[in-house]
C-alpha cells in the first residue's frame, strides 16, 4: 500500500503545483506624457536650454531630457515598462514646420521608446492630408510608432480626407491594439473628446463618433474577444476642476470595463491621480515639462494602483546625447527650407526683455504686443492715409492660439525660436505653414457681440476662448445678464485717442477687422453656441456679407504675383523687429508698455439695479420682466390670504 500512496501524493502534489497560484499580482508599468505640442527643446528662452548640464538653467522639458528619465526609469525596474502619450504630440515650435516632410515629433518619439500614442486635436491641424503626409513620412523611415485612434469617422462622399482614410487602411493608425507583456494582455483603444473635436475645424471632413458609444464597443471587443487583462484609454477628452465638466472623468464613471486613462488635451498637473469607477485616471500637464510614472499591480481582482510618480522636466536631468543631436540636425533643415527665404535663423537673437511677459486670462502685456503687432503688420501692407477705411480699427487673438510666454532667463535675449512659438499654430489657405491673417468689416453693434466672448462664453467653455484685443477699449459688469455684459467700448481712432463707440444697432458704419483665419472660422461656432444670439457676419468694405473669408487673407507681398500670405507667426516676430535698438547693442528692447496692463479689459462688477440694466439689451429686458413677473406673482400669493382674512373678519 505505501507505494500506492506514496505515487498518489507525489501526483496530488504535481497536480497542486500545476494550478494557478490565485491572488498573485503582476507589476506593470506606465510612462506617459501629453500635449507636447512639438516642444523638443526646453522651454524658455531657448538660448538657456542645456540638456547636456546640470543645475545651470531653469528652463523645463526638452526631448532630450524626457529621454533620459524614460531610459532611467525602465533600468529601475524588471517588470513590464509601457511608455504612453495622449495625443497633441504636435505643433507648437518651429519643428513642426518640417513635420509633413519629416515627421520629426514621431520620428523622435519612436526613437525614445513610445509604444503607444493617440491622436489629439492639433495633429488635425494640418487638415486630413497634412496628418496623412506626416504619418507616411514617419513610416518611410521606418520610425512610426503604433497609434490608436478609435472614434475617427470619413466622409464617404467627400474627397479631402481620401489620404487619410488610406493611411487608416493601410494600419498607420488602429482602432485598437493588442500588446503581451510578460504573461499579461494589455488592450488599448484612443479617443478623441467632444471639446477637442469642436477646437478641431481644420480636420473637416473628419468627424468624431461618440466617446462612450466607442468606449463600450472597444471594451467589449478587448474583454470578450481578446481576454486581455488590463484596458488602458489613451484620451484626448481632457479634465476640469468642476467634475460635471471633466471629459474623462464622466468617462470613467460611465462606462465600466476601463482600467486606466491616459489623459490629454486640458494639460492639466495632476500629481495625484484621480480613481473613479475603479478606474485610474492620470495626466501629465503640456509642453513636456512634466513626465508621469505609475506603477500598477494586475491581479485576478483586476488592477490596482501600486505607486505614482510625477517627475519635473528640468536641468537636474542630463538630456539623451543622441537625441540632442538628432535635434540638432533638424534645426539646419529649418533654416534652410522654412526661414531662409525670410533671411531668420533659428537661434537668432532678436530682441531683449528685462521683465517676462506672460499670458494670462484678462488683458496681458504679451496679448497686447500680439494684438498690436497684428495691427501694425496689415496697416504696412494695406493702410492708405488718404483712404481712412482702409485702417486696421482693431484685432483680436485668442489666449487659444497664443501657446507660450515670453521669458526673460538668464540673459534676457529672446531668439527667433523663443517669439516663433508665441503664436506657432495653423495652416494656410495655400496649404502653407500658419494660419493666415484675414481683415473684414463688422458694424459696431457686432463688436460689442464679438467682446461678449470673453464676457461669458470664455466663462462657460474654458481659457481658450479669453480674447486679447487691440484699438478697443471694455468695459464690462459680470453681475449681469449672459451675453450683454459689455457696459462701454472706446475704439482708438487715427490719432492714437480713445473716443466712446456707439454700438446701438443705429451705428451703421464699418469698422475694419484683423485676426488670423482660424479665429475667424469660429463665428460661426459662437454663433451656433450662443443660438444666434452672437451673430456676426463679416463683410467687405462696402459692407456686402463675406461668403469665403480665403478671399481677404492679407497679402505679405503686393509686388509678388499671386497672395503671399501674411502669417499669424510672422506678424509679432515682424513687429518686435521693429522696435529701437535703445543701447546700441544691436538687440532691439521690447518696451517698457507691454510690462504693465493698459486698461483694454477692465471688469467693473456691480449689484446697482441702474449698473445692471443700464444700456441692456433684448436679453436684459426680457430678464428683468421675467424677475417683475416673479415678483408679482410672490406678492399676490402674499396678498390673497391677507385679503381672504380681512374679509372673514
Amino acid at each position: 500500500m505505501k507505494p500506492v500512496r506514496t505515487i498518489i501524493m507525489i501526483i496530488a502534489m504535481l497536480s497542486f503545483c500545476a494550478m494557478p497560484v490565485f491572488g498573485v499580482e503582476e507589476s506593470l508599468t506606465i510612462i506617459h506624457t501629453n500635449d507636447v505640442h512639438s516642444q523638443l527643446m526646453g522651454l524658455s528662452p531657448n538660448s538657456d536650454y542645456t540638456p547636456d548640464g546640470l543645475m545651470d538653467d531653469d528652463t523645463v522639458g526638452g526631448f532630450a531630457r524626457i529621454a533620459t528619465i524614460i531610459d532611467e526609469e525602465e533600468a529601475r525596474r524588471d517588470n513590464p515598462v509601457l511608455v504612453l502619450d495622449a495625443g497633441d504630440f504636435m505643433m507648437g515650435s518651429l519643428f513642426h514646420m518640417i513635420s509633413r516632410e519629416e515627421a520629426v515629433e514621431l520620428t523622435l518619439m519612436y526613437d525614445m521608446g513610445y509604444d503607444v500614442l493617440t491622436l489629439g486635436n492639433h495633429e488635425f491641424d494640418l487638415k486630413p492630408k497634412g496628418l496623412a503626409r506626416i504619418l507616411m513620412s514617419a513610416e518611410k523611415k521606418g520610425k512610426l510608432p503604433t497609434i490608436v485612434a478609435s472614434n475617427v469617422v470619413f466622409d464617404e462622399t467627400e474627397t479631402a480626407d481620401d489620404s487619410l482614410k488610406a493611411a487608416f487602411d493601410d494600419g498607420l493608425v488602429i482602432p485598437h491594439l493588442v500588446l503581451e507583456r510578460d504573461g499579461i494582455r494589455i488592450g488599448f483603444f484612443g479617443l478623441m473628446g467632444i471639446d477637442a473635436a469642436e477646437v478641431a475645424p481644420f480636420a473637416w471632413p473628419v468627424t468624431f463618433s461618440d466617446t462612450m458609444e466607442t468606449a463600450r464597443k472597444e471594451i467589449s471587443y478587448l474583454r470578450d474577444e481578446e481576454n486581455v487583462d488590463v484596458v488602458i484609454c489613451t484620451s484626448h477628452n481632457g479634465l476640469r476642476d468642476d467634475s460635471r465638466d471633466s471629459e474623462d472623468e464622466i468617462l470613467a464613471a460611465s462606462v465600466n470595463g476601463i482600467d486606466i486613462i491616459i489623459s490629454g488635451h486640458s494639460h492639466t498637473v495632476l500629481k495625484d491621480p484621480i480613481i473613479e469607477n475603479d478606474c485610474i485616471i492620470v495626466q501629465a500637464g503640456g509642453y513636456g515639462a512634466w513626465v508621469g510614472v505609475l506603477d500598477v499591480l494586475v491581479g485576478d481582482d483586476g488592477v490596482r494602483m501600486d505607486d505614482y510618480e510625477y517627475i519635473a522636466v528640468d536641468d537636474r536631468i542630463d538630456g539623451d546625447e543622441e537625441i540632442s543631436d538628432e535635434i540638432s540636425s533638424y534645426i539646419e533643415v529649418i533654416n534652410a527650407d522654412v526661414l531662409k527665404p525670410y533671411d531668420l535663423s533659428y537661434h537668432q537673437e532678436i530682441a531683449e526683455t528685462d521683465y517676462d511677459l506672460m499670458l494670462v486670462e484678462a488683458e496681458c502685456g504679451l496679448g497686447n504686443l500680439v494684438t498690436d503687432g497684428i495691427r501694425w503688420s496689415v496697416d504696412k501692407r494695406e493702410y492708405d492715409p488718404a483712404d481712412p477705411d482702409t485702417r486696421v480699427d482693431f484685432s483680436i487673438q485668442s489666449n487659444g492660439v497664443i501657446r507660450t510666454d515670453i521669458l526673460k532667463g538668464k540673459t534676457g535675449i529672446v531668439t527667433l525660436a523663443d517669439l516663433f512659438r508665441v503664436v506657432p499654430v495653423g495652416i494656410g489657405v495655400d496649404d502653407t505653414m500658419g494660419y493666415p491673417i484675414v481683415t473684414f468689416y463688422l458694424y459696431a453693434s457686432e463688436i460689442k457681440k464679438a467682446m461678449e466672448v470673453f464676457t461669458t462664453i470664455y466663462l462657460i467653455k474654458g481659457s481658450d476662448y479669453f480674447l486679447q484685443i487691440s484699438g478697443l477699449k471694455v468695459k464690462y459688469n459680470p453681475k449681469r445678464i449672459h451675453f450683454d455684459r459689455v457696459t462701454e467700448i472706446y475704439i482708438e481712432d487715427e490719432n492714437g485717442e480713445y473716443v466712446p463707440l456707439d454700438y446701438s444697432n443705429d451705428n451703421t458704419e464699418l469698422y475694419k477687422t484683423a485676426t488670423n483665419y482660424y479665429n475667424a472660422s469660429f463665428i460661426k461656432v459662437v454663433k451656433d453656441f450662443t443660438s444666434g444670439i452672437l451673430t456676426m457676419v463679416p463683410k467687405d468694405r462696402y459692407g456686402n456679407p463675406i461668403d469665403d473669408l480665403a478671399d481677404y487673407v492679407v497679402d505679405a507681398d503686393s509686388n509678388t504675383p499671386g497672395v503671399q500670405e501674411l502669417k499669424d507667426w510672422y506678424a509679432p516676430i515682424e513687429y518686435v523687429m521693429s522696435f529701437p535698438d535703445t543701447d546700441d547693442n544691436g538687440l532691439v528692447e521690447i518696451p517698457d508698455r507691454y510690462r504693465e496692463t493698459e486698461g483694454r479689459i477692465v471688469t467693473e462688477p456691480s449689484l446697482n439695479p441702474v449698473r445692471l440694466v443700464n444700456g441692456g439689451n433684448y436679453l436684459t429686458w426680457i430678464a428683468v420682466g421675467g424677475v417683475l413677473i416673479v415678483l408679482m406673482l410672490i406678492t399676490a400669493i402674499i396678498l390673497v390670504p391677507v385679503r381672504m382674512v380681512r374679509k372673514k373678519r
